[in-house]
């Protein structure tokens, strides 16, 4: 599995990430029952609200051979701040629309 992350902007200064390494690493979370390796293509934020450069990253990261893209929990579930993304529906859909039908969306990374 090659995997990009996309991120929220407003949760950048709270969290460097590495709940979303760990869940990967110890295959928990999102990454649950994965048996094969997991490489890291990108780990970008979504551009901030109202996450319209969310297609771009993940459409980069296809370019650099993802075959997944991971909405970090950030954004569906508000970890850490308790706030979710009041976006994340639409970026899960606009996103799901931008990229190959081949490649793969995770909702969230840990739980």
């Amino acid at each position: 599995m090659k995997v990009g992350i996309i991120r929220c902007k407003q949760t950048e200064d709270y969290c460097p990430g590495t709940k979303d390494f760990k869940a990967i690493v110890e295959r928990t979370g999102a990454f649950e029952g994965v048996t094969e390796d997991i490489e890291i293509v990108g780990f970008m934020n979504c551009g901030g609200c109202p996450a319209k450069k969310s297609v771009l990253r993940a459409l980069n990261f296809v370019k650099h051979g993802a075959d997944t893209i991971a909405f970090a929990s950030c954004i569906q579930r508000g970890n850490p701040i308790n706030y979710p993304c009041p976006f994340a529906k639409k970026m899960r859909e606009i996103v799901g629309k931008a990229i190959p039908e081949h490649v793969k969306i995770l909702d969230f990374t840990h739980l």
